[in-house]
């Protein structure tokens, strides 16, 4: 199976919003975010998107708690691509959101969230103005971090390109599509085909559908020949009509199985940094 039948499977465990009151399965400390990194790893995952979150649960940009966790999680699983977050989402400015692309060492990111246009999420608002989208730009490019294009609408994709054209976007370009979150565009077929002809040329792209659409977002993607985002961020239940809670590891597992079943098998680590066009990466 060549490189284009892979399946890159993007995992992300913790996101800011989900609390072991409702998603018991979600991990916290470093020490549980590396192990159930290891055991998606396992289970087929070769990148993981990750955020930082103090013992309270509370999310947090304070780069010294990032630090822990990416070295807690290349010390589980060396060959995994790490992703770090710089969501505006409960904080504004931009030194902050960077704060994560300043982790060194083994465990420094090889890619960060990049979200291309403000939107309403259900509780909330997530405001991303052109000067705080270009500024992280800037400094994800002066950091050598590659941006993980993050698209709610055609809108944000038109705007990828429109960066792209400018050179403040350079290749490069993964594009992760997030569909059917409520107040940004729904999961379908046509919603992710306008996406898909906005994007910068050559751009790599996976997509996520947020909560219960997760699956059916997978399964187009995979029929489709993009990729996969799974993971606790999106989706708390295994299975929405019993409400029953979800583990990482078992979406994983789930979108694995999809994969296969469309003949695709999960790409490694290595794998995916030759389909998206990262650097090679030796951990010790």
């Amino acid at each position: 199976m060549g490189l284009a039948d892979k399946l890159i499977v993007n995992l992300c465990p913790t996101g800011m919003i989900p609390r072991r009151a409702k998603v018991p399965a979600v991990p916290v400390e470093p020490a549980e975010i590396a192990a159930d990194v290891r055991r998606c790893r396992d289970a087929g995952a070769s990148m993981v998107h990750l955020h930082a979150r103090d013992a309270d649960e509370e999310p947090t940009w304070r780069p010294e708690r990032f630090q822990e966790i990416c070295d807690a999680v290349v010390s589980a699983a060396p060959d995994i691509v790490v992703v770090v977050t710089t969501s505006g989402r409960n904080w504004s400015e931009t030194d902050k959101r960077a704060a994560s692309l300043t982790v060194t060492g083994p465990g420094r990111p090889e890619m960060a969230s990049l979200t291309l246009g403000s939107m309403n999420f259900p509780t909330g608002p997530s405001v991303n103005s052109p000067q705080t989208i270009q500024g992280l730009a800037t400094a994800m490019r002066e950091h050598e971090v590659v941006p993980e294009l993050e698209i709610f609408d055609v809108g944000m994709a038109d705007y990828a390109s429109f960066l792209a054209e400018k050179g403040i976007l350079q290749s490069p370009f993964y594009a992760n599509i997030l569909l059917g979150s409520l107040g940004t565009a729904a999961v379908s077929a046509a919603n992710l085909a306008a996406v898909l002809a906005a994007l910068p040329q050559g751009a790599t792209w996976a997509l996520a559908g947020i909560g219960r659409y997760q699956t059916r977002a997978n399964t187009l993607a995979t029929a489709l020949g993009g990729h996969v985002r799974v993971g606790l961020e999106d989706n708390p239940y295994e299975d929405w009509s019993h409400k029953s809670p979800a583990a990482n590891a078992r979406l994983v597992e789930r979108a694995v199985r999809i994969g296969r079943e469309l003949g695709r098998e999960p790409a490694t680590p290595e794998e995916t940094r030759a389909i998206i066009g990262l650097k090679p990466v030796t951990r010790e």
